[in-house]
């Protein structure tokens, strides 16, 4: 049976390279899209996944509102660093048409809760911006932990420092309690951090292929890209290309083997002046069951070429 994919997305330019990988791999059906808050406000992400999946030609995958703000505030707004990797509309301020279909009634909450009693083992969740939806979701229905195939998030740091400042990760900034409770909660878990995700780098080079393309598509991939490699040089001009954060979690999910993994039961700092780092909880250090995993190395040849042939197939025929 083909594997059954959520993505939550807070859909930024990443995140829209990351319903691309999904939608090009034959392995995994995108079953649906739950919506956050974080590279842009909730209604912008829903609206931005509904563009984007009407553009690459899959206006068959439903997107859901989720919570729009972390579990312990009131509200949420974009940070000014947020809109200037992304854009102001998330992907890149680039111009693509608006969907005329609408964001499903049902709540994200609700439709993850449900897919896992439907789909069970077979079911992979990849939460790409903060974890509020799947703490949400574990609170209400907690057995779902023991029911669902995986969870596979973009998010955290472990053998390097993070990119809000010199432990913490942006996704986990946004929700540090959320994402301690994922990760205290039991559920098999495999984190993929920025210790991976900053080896995988896109250039210009790369996107010059989606724009010869000369589809809607490839010339929007292209744009959309570029003006986050572009944002790149600004704020980590020694890497020499952008980051695929959220789509090597889709190719993790997709391919386990794509990287290597520690097992290590862990934690989120939710105090203190360390808040936001991810580590290894200590209290669980001797227990037998390791429910998560934290990826530690990537092949990134590898998923490089499976990135580019599948995102490439699917802006040619879009």
């Amino acid at each position: 049976m083909t594997k059954k994919l959520i993505l939550d997305l807070d859909t930024g330019v990443d995140d829209a390279l990351a319903i691309s990988y999904a939608l090009g791999s034959p392995e995994v059906e995108l079953i649906g899209i739950t919506g956050t808050y974080g590279n842009v406000l909730l209604e912008q992400g829903v609206r931005n996944s509904l563009a984007i999946t009407d553009l690459l030609g899959h206006p068959e995958v439903k997107v859901y509102k989720g919570l729009p703000h972390s579990s312990t505030t009131d509200s949420f707004e974009v940070l000014d660093i947020s809109a200037f990797i992304h854009g102001k509309n998330g992907i890149g301020d680039v111009d693509i048409p608006d969907s005329n279909r609408e964001p499903e009634t049902e709540s994200a909450v609700d439709f993850i809760i449900d897919a896992v009693k439907t789909y069970g083992k077979d079911l992979i969740y990849v939460p790409t911006g903060p974890m509020t939806n799947i703490a949400a979701a574990l609170k209400k229905a907690p057995e779902i932990k023991d029911e669902i195939g995986k969870i596979v998030l973009m998010g955290g740091a472990l053998t390097v420092c993070g990119n809000v400042n010199g432990w913490e990760e942006a996704n986990i900034s946004q929700d540090p309690e959320a994402a301690d409770y994922l990760f205290r909660s039991g559920a098999p878990a495999t984190m993929v951090g920025l210790d991976v995700t900053l080896q995988t780098l896109l250039t210009y080079k790369e996107t010059q292929t989606w724009r010869d393309l000369g589809t809607k598509a490839g010339n929007f991939l292209a744009d959309m890209t570029d003006y986050y490699i572009k944002a790149y040089e600004t704020t980590s001009p020694h890497l020499g290309g952008c980051g695929l954060h959220d789509p090597l979690a889709v190719g993790v999910a997709v391919d386990p083997t794509l990287v290597t993994t520690l097992p290590i039961n862990m934690k989120v700092d939710v105090e203190g002046p360390t808040r936001g780092r991810t580590i290894g909880d200590n209290t669980r250090m001797n227990d037998p069951v390791k429910t998560m995993q934290a990826a530690v190395q990537v092949d990134v040849p590898r998923f490089l070429n499976e990135f580019m042939t599948r995102i490439t197939a699917l802006a040619k025929n879009a």
